[in-house]
């Protein structure tokens, strides 16, 4: 298989399917992460969660993301 039959075949898998295949190559591709850089990133994770539960910050819907990448990317 080729890499772009396999690009093409995960386009068709549920995005967490896809993001878990994207988590597996980068362990794989990087070993194991550091166990401080994860707790770091975790703890990170939490509190960007609470910043939007709270309302102290607002989120951007996902297209409107997607849409500002592809006009930085010239797409």
């Amino acid at each position: 298989m080729t890499v772009d039959q396999i690009v093409d075949e995960a386009r068709r898998l549920p995005p967490e399917q896809v993001a878990e295949l994207v988590d597996r190559l980068t362990l794989a591709l990087h070993q194991a992460i550091d166990p401080s850089v994860e707790d770091a990133w975790k703890q990170e994770a939490r509190r960007r969660l609470a910043e939007l539960e709270g309302g102290s910050v607002q989120g951007v819907p996902g297209d409107e993301v997607a849409a500002r990448v592809r006009k930085i990317a010239g797409r």
